[in-house]
């Protein structure tokens, strides 16, 4: 027997961290995926076993600042794409509220981190979104073009091809053919 899930990893990896930090009775707030705040400094034995814990799960503490900061980009862009109404904001002016840093900043340290822009890194999410929109939903190219505020579907189209290289309806068709292939097995 199979059976298929679907799961919100941002909800995931909080209820994850929330589950250890209060196992170890770590007083703390997540403010957004990635970022946490103590109430009292943990000791060293503490975060040691913190880290051992998560690793489990594939979630690491970062204590490089720099990497600490990427990766809080990144968790910024990916909680963008998810909201409805801050995926309007423009990009830059967002992430430089919500981090506190200048975009100038922030992009060169996140190129000089990562090897790639914060836009290449922005559509390449925006991508694997579409992709589990396709895989997840029933929404059309054009909904999903415009839920993830792509000026038409054949821009989408092209950066889904260039990044894939798949149009979106191969890969739809790729998808729907492993569902039926799922559906059609004996149970």
């Amino acid at each position: 027997m199979k059976m298929n899930v679907t799961y919100d990893l941002n909800i995931t990896c909080k209820t994850l961290l929330r589950e250890q930090l209060d196992k170890l009775d770590i007083p703390h707030c997540i403010h957004s995926t990635g970022e946490v705040e103590f109430k009292r400094t943990p000791t060293h034995e503490e975060m040691e076993q913190l880290s051992l814990n998560l690793e489990r799960y594939g979630i690491q503490i970062l204590m490089d600042q720099k990497i600490d900061l990427v990766q809080r980009i990144k968790n910024t862009i990916d909680e963008m794409l998810q909201d409805d109404v801050v995926r309007l904001y423009k990009v830059s002016s967002y992430l430089a509220d919500q981090l506190n840093y200048s975009y100038a900043y922030l992009s060169n340290l996140f190129s000089e981190t990562t090897y790639t822009s914060i836009e290449n890194f922005i559509i390449l999410r925006k991508v694997d979104y579409a992709k589990e929109l396709m895989a997840n939903t029933d929404l059309t190219l054009t909904e999903i073009a415009y839920r993830l505020n792509y000026s038409s579907v054949a821009h989408l189209s092209n950066q889904f091809k260039k990044t894939t290289g798949l149009t979106p309806t191969k890969f739809q068709t790729i998808v729907r053919k492993r569902k039926e292939n799922r559906l059609q097995q004996p149970i």
